[in-house]
């Protein structure tokens, strides 16, 4: 499990991207298709075309990081490849959404407990 520090956003690129991208060629992505800057410290994650596969980017004030994780079974659940309402590349994901991301899980529909109505 990978912690993010508080203030830290988490952007989920749209798409599939080539997953023989390494260090450099993902930066780039991150700078020319999602605008954003990849020394930010934010956390971008990227899914490959068969959606079995996942690479993490981001920058830790000491250099940049890339994990990648693979699913034996099943695919990762991703978005539609379309561009969001404003144009933009990218959405932006909770800490638990990219734990229940990483599990392999349904991230995108999030069913809240019900809250109680009387105490005692």
């Amino acid at each position: 499990m990978i912690a993010v520090p508080a203030g830290v956003r988490i952007h989920l690129a749209l798409g599939a991207t080539d997953m023989r991208r390494s260090f450099d060629g993902l930066a780039l992505l991150v700078q020319e298709t999602l605008k954003f800057d990849p020394f930010s410290g934010h956390v971008f994650i990227f899914r490959g075309r068969r959606a079995d596969r996942v690479k993490i980017l981001f920058y830790d004030q000491n250099g940049m990081c890339l994990f990648a994780k693979r699913l034996d079974r099943g695919r990762f659940t991703w978005p539609s490849t379309q561009p969001t309402a404003d144009g933009t590349a990218s959405i932006t994901l909770t800490p638990a959404q990219l734990s229940m991301l990483l599990e392999g899980l349904e991230w995108r529909t999030l069913v809240r407990s019900r809250q109680p109505m009387l105490a005692g």
